[in-house]
């Protein structure tokens, strides 16, 4: 192995993601942190330099020497120095959809909060990012300076508590929190103003840090988040080895543009290296391509990405969320390193005592299924018009466990298994509401652009249907005519063979039609019993307006008050059955 790579090895990668509302300070932060910068850092983007705000995902790095607890005592991999990559996150509210890209590629997330606005909502919306894709957090009060010197430590001391206080019921409970001034004077002040609490911080960055589990094996896959070529030696892509590894000579595949390229060469931090494996930040050059066609993306093994039109997802609601999640309702949906519009249907287990099909995957009615249950196409699932949630009157709990079927508006490119997360992020980025709705795992991806005739078949969600209609009167003790089930133009041979019962109790077989009205014959097995007879013979007769010629009506009108029979029907219907059968357990 050559020298350069040897001492790419001996270097821990560490991606601290630097989150928080816009203006809090955090590229001032960045900055006052790095010490080496890479191509990506420091709102390069001209766009983002004029309107003063990080426009895509920042990077720079600045390295420590290695803490004692990270002093490999296994005899496995021995490293002699720490890099921290910080990936400096847009807080700008419609900037949402880039913040989720970087999160999935971070090891401890470092939350910035103005001192003297506290948590307003895209902080919050950093946290439940935070919540849902990375283990440890540290909280920096930024803009210290602007606090009054005879009240900053008290003001500290409060804005600390107030913090605790909203993060106890997240995972990042006590997490510590500390306080700078990145940038002392704000913005415009010169920068001979030392920052405040920036050695401090660095110790406490040193202290969080753990050894991330990084695995060089299976498939390449690169978030690439800049994109420029070098006159005479290729085109450069930066970015985050999300998982597997690669080398020079490597061929790799850029699924947007459907093309492969060889690797040229490979650069860590401007350093020459012969490879990278998950988690390191890279530079890697290729063949020459147009760069503006890969601003943002991913280059992956050849052959290992697919398109995907259509997904099953689990999926959770977030707690903040206020909307409901109704089926057939468009969600922006988030996953790998894109954002994509999709229409959602919700589906889950069907209700206790619904019958099932016997099948290797149903566990037996003793056992209920647990929050693991593993999504099979073979499992019947019950049709949900939304999103259910655990917290009803009579019995509140964990919401039940449930799926569902994205359709996206145009193909996503993404990694198996990859989180996804839905949001509304067409609400008023003024308004104060949390605009992440639910969050969930890739299950099944559709890559036939076809899918909805070839796949979503196999997909056994059902509705339960229920009719019902009255007995008109009786032909026979097997024999009754039924009304108001069906509409006059209905094709009743389609339901010929279907069962149904009588609100008295007994069991029939729908036979054919009866007359051109829509009216029914059902046999009843088993029989009528006495008292239906009696019951249906007795309102038969009400319809009588009278007896033979000369006698008066009002000898039946006791019995004009008994209660019609009603037949009902139930069926389940495949909701993505092309053929629409009824079926009947």
């Amino acid at each position: 192995m050559s020298e350069s790579a040897d001492s790419r090895t001996k270097t821990l990668n560490f991606n601290v993601g630097v989150l928080g509302h816009v203006d809090s300070g955090k590229t001032s932060l960045a900055r006052a942190l790095s010490s080496t910068a890479s191509t990506a850092a420091f709102d390069k983007n001209p766009q983002s330099r004029e309107r003063g705000i990080t426009l895509d995902l920042g990077f720079s790095s600045f390295t420590v020497d290695l803490p004692d607890h990270l002093r490999d005592s296994g005899g496995q991999q021995q490293y002699d120095s720490l890099q921290f990559t910080l990936v400096d996150c847009p807080g700008h509210a419609s900037l949402i959809r880039t913040i989720i890209g970087g999160a999935q590629i971070i090891d401890l997330m470092m939350l910035v909060v103005d001192v003297v606005k506290g948590v307003q909502t895209q902080t919050a919306e950093c946290l439940l990012i935070g919540e849902l894709t990375c283990p440890r957090m540290v909280v920096v009060l930024n803009k210290v300076d602007l606090l009054p010197p005879n009240k900053r430590q008290s003001a500290i001391e409060k804005m600390t508590k107030r913090l605790h206080k909203t993060l106890e019921s997240t995972r990042f409970k006590e997490c510590p929190v500390i306080a700078v001034a990145a940038k002392p004077g704000g913005p415009e002040a010169p920068d001979t103003e030392e920052p405040h609490g920036v050695p401090e911080l660095i110790e406490l960055l040193k202290k969080q840090t753990y050894l991330p589990k990084r695995d060089p094996g299976g498939d390449l896959l690169m978030a690439v988040d800049h994109c420029f070529s070098i006159r005479g030696q290729g085109t450069v892509m930066t970015g985050t080895m999300l998982q597997g590894s690669l080398a020079i000579n490597d061929t790799v595949e850029i699924p947007a543009l459907q093309v492969t390229k060889k690797i040229k060469s490979v650069q860590m931090f401007r350093k020459p290296v012969s490879g990278a494996m998950q988690g390191d930040r890279v530079g890697v050059c290729v063949t020459q391509f147009d760069p503006k066609l890969l601003e943002r993306g991913v280059v992956c093994t050849p052959g290992s990405l697919h398109n995907l039109y259509a997904a099953v997802i689990s999926v959770r609601k977030i707690g903040y969320f206020k909307g409901s999640l109704a089926t057939r309702a468009k969600f922006h949906i988030t996953m790998g390193h894109e954002t994509v519009m999709a229409r959602v249907a919700f589906f889950g287990l069907p209700p206790v005592g619904a019958s099932e099909p016997p099948s290797d995957t149903t566990p037996p009615p003793s056992q209920p299924c647990s929050l693991d249950t593993p999504f099979t196409f073979e499992r019947e699932y019950f049709y949900q018009d939304e999103y259910v949630t655990g917290q009803r009157e009579a019995s509140p709990g964990p919401d039940p466990e449930q799926w569902a079927l994205l359709e996206f508006e145009r193909p996503v490119t993404c990694p198996s298994l990859c989180l996804v997360i839905g949001s509304k992020l067409d609400t008023d980025i003024h308004a104060n509401a949390c605009r992440l709705a639910f969050q969930g795992r890739l299950l099944h991806g559709f890559e036939d652009k076809g899918y909805a005739e070839t796949a979503l078949p196999r997909l056994r969600i059902y509705k339960t249907k229920h009719k019902e209609g009255q007995v008109e009167r009786v032909t026979d003790d097997y024999t009754v005519i039924g009304r108001n089930l069906f509409k006059k133009e209905t094709n009743l041979q389609l339901f010929v063979g279907l069962k149904v019962t009588l609100s008295t109790g007994e069991s029939g077989v729908i036979e054919g039609g009866f007359g051109q009205s829509g009216k029914f014959r059902i046999r009843v097995q088993e029989g009528l019993c006495p008292e239906t007879k009696q019951l249906l013979t007795s309102t038969s007769k009400k319809k009588v307006k009278g007896g033979s010629k000369g006698e008066p009506a009002h000898e039946e009108e006791p019995k004009t008050h008994s209660q019609p029979v009603s037949i009902h029907l139930h069926f389940k219907r495949y909701v993505f059955d092309p053929h629409k059968k009824m079926v009947q357990s």
